[in-house]
């Protein structure tokens, strides 16, 4: 890989913006087979001493690598606009192929600058792709002045500290663009679970016959297992009802087909990652799966109505943290029908 670096001190977006048309025409001019990727621009907007692990979170997502990355680094009490552009590409293409570039601006701001970051930025994204806004930190009046720019919003429901607020504030956004909730996507591994488990024809009936679930998280995830309550209250026609803390767990009900179905969430002080420890299903026929966090998978168990029990692992089905990140780009450019619905059942229960 080779870089093209600029940078500057108090400089302005139109200054940036030009420093970046400079090192597309220096590259084009150096090789011929340059071509910068263009498939969507990623807005971050992070707290200056937490730049460093956003940094290296941006390096960990692979071949979902963002065309251009704006970093938006805010810093307290700053007046003034310092930023680096950097331009990167695969060095000596061979056989006719193509050097892929990509480009990352980081510009420090303060936060002062917040209300209209909109006006910064909208020089430094690439027009006709579509904008990815995520701001881990919060700073929610940074990505409310970029909503006319972005086309997905990437958030992550686990992170805030209030769970209400959370799916509160995910609705909102979804009104304004497209959602992609990392909480969400740590629950696809289970949902694909939950859903093979209860598709051949001798199990699907048990669908309707579900009573009780129970969902298994780490203590500061409880969005994550709401979330599989409201995607499974959205799909079986349920009616959700409040969820009620009780000794450190959360209970509840739904309305289903056949009666109440009742939910639990429980906190699990053994699970390192953010999201799901385990999912225990059991319907009014006595029958009952429960998938819990394993070894290279996840550990499957499945006992019937009259006793018998069967166990197995499901390789490779826990993702893990590590490509979360990378998976909400990529998620940014499909469109999952199933997550609005859900989200608003689980707002229901809170």
């Amino acid at each position: 890989m080779s870089e093209h670096l600029w940078a500057e001190q108090g400089t302005s977006p139109s200054a940036i913006e030009a420093a970046l048309r400079e090192l597309l025409t220096q590259r084009h001019a150096e090789d011929d087979a340059f071509v910068p990727a263009r498939v969507l621009n990623l807005v971050v907007i992070a707290d200056r001493e937490w730049r460093g692990e956003i940094e290296n979170r941006l390096e960990r997502v692979g071949r979902y690598h963002p065309s251009r990355t704006v970093l938006c680094s805010v810093e307290r009490g700053r007046s003034t606009i310092d930023a680096w552009v950097t331009l990167g590409a695969e060095d000596d293409a061979e056989g006719g192929s193509l050097a892929l570039g990509h480009e990352r601006v980081v510009i420090d701001v303060g936060s002062q600058h917040l209300a209209h970051l909109d006006s910064i930025v909208d020089p430094l994204v690439v027009t006709d792709l579509a904008t990815v806004v995520w701001a881990p930190h919060g700073h929610a009046d940074a990505v409310d002045s970029l909503m006319h720019l972005a086309q997905v919003v990437l958030v992550d429901s686990v992170e805030e500290p209030s769970l209400e607020a959370a799916l509160a504030r995910a609705s909102e956004l979804a009104e304004r663009a497209y959602v992609v909730d990392l909480a969400w996507l740590r629950g696809t591994p289970w949902r694909e679970r939950i859903a093979a488990t209860f598709d051949p024809a001798a199990w699907r009936g048990q669908l309707r016959a579900i009573s009780s679930v129970t969902v298994r998280h780490r203590p500061d995830s409880p969005a994550a297992g709401l979330l599989v309550f409201g995607w499974l209250a959205s799909r079986l026609g349920w009616r959700p009802g409040s969820m009620v803390a009780q000794n450190g767990t959360l209970h509840g009900s739904a309305r289903g087909a056949r009666g109440d179905v009742a939910l639990r969430l429980e906190p699990e002080e053994r699970q390192s990652a953010p999201g799901l420890a385990g999912i225990t299903i059991e319907t009014a026929s006595g029958m009952s799966i429960a998938l819990d966090r394993g070894p290279g998978g996840l550990a499957a168990v499945r006992r019937t109505r009259d006793g018998r029990e069967s166990s197995w692992t499901v390789m490779g089905a826990s993702r893990g943290e590590a490509g979360i990140l990378g998976e909400g780009i990529r998620q940014a450019l499909l469109r999952d029908p199933t997550y609005a619905p859900a989200l608003e059942a689980a707002r229901a229960m809170t």
